[in-house]
C-alpha cells in the first residue's frame, strides 16, 4: 500500500480567481488542476494577486492562518495616488476600519516608487489592506501577496505552481511548532 504523501503548493494566485473550493466558474482547484485533493491555506480577495499556498495537510492550515498565531505575511501593493508620510504612519500604527482598529505593521515605501509600499501584516481580516487604505482617502490599484511566513514567491510566474522545498517544508514546521 503507498504511503500517503502531503503536499506543499506554492501558487501564484492571477487577479480574478477565486479562493474557493466550491464548483463556480474561476475557482483556484480548477485554475491550479492538481490531481490530489487540495485545499488552499487561507485566502486573498479575487482583486488581488500573489502567493497562496495549498496543502493536502489539513491539519496545518488552521496554524498558519489563525490570527492568535501572528504569523508574517508581506504584500507590496500600489496606490492611486502618491504617499504621504502621514499615510505611512498611520498605516503603521494601526487604522480604524469599522468593526475592528487593525493591529501595528510594518510598513515601508519602495525605493524609486511613490505610489508602492510594503507592508507586513500578521492578522488577516477580510480585505484588510484594501479597507486600510480606504480608511485614509487611498485607493489599491494592485495588491500582491510576496510572502507568507518563511515562504516567498520568489520568481515564480503568474499562474504558475510550485512544490515547496524540503528546506521549506521543514523551516515551515519549526515555524509552526
Amino acid at each position: 500500500m503507498e504511503e500517503h504523501k502531503f503536499i506543499y503548493i506554492a501558487y501564484n494566485k492571477p487577479a480574478g480567481i477565486v479562493c474557493t473550493t466550491e464548483k463556480i466558474e474561476g475557482n483556484i482547484i480548477d485554475a491550479i488542476n492538481h490531481k490530489e485533493n487540495i485545499l488552499p491555506v487561507g485566502r486573498l480577495d479575487k482583486d488581488s494577486e500573489g502567493l497562496l499556498l495549498l496543502t493536502n495537510n489539513g491539519a496545518i492550515i488552521n496554524k498558519i492562518i489563525h490570527p492568535n498565531f501572528e504569523h508574517e505575511k508581506e504584500y507590496i501593493v500600489t496606490l492611486n495616488l502618491p504617499l504621504r508620510n502621514q499615510f505611512l504612519k498611520q498605516m503603521a500604527q494601526g487604522v480604524n476600519i469599522g468593526e475592528a482598529t487593525t493591529k501595528p505593521c510594518k510598513i515601508k515605501a519602495e525605493p524609486n516608487a511613490k505610489r508602492i509600499f510594503r507592508i507586513t501584516l500578521k492578522q488577516g481580516l477580510n480585505r484588510q489592506i484594501r479597507r486600510m487604505c480606504n480608511a485614509l482617502d487611498y485607493q489599491v490599484l494592485k495588491l500582491q501577496r510576496v510572502r507568507i511566513m518563511n515562504i516567498k514567491l520568489g520568481n515564480l510566474k503568474l499562474g504558475e505552481w510550485r512544490e515547496l522545498t524540503e528546506d521549506e517544508v521543514a523551516t515551515l514546521f519549526l515555524l509552526l511548532s
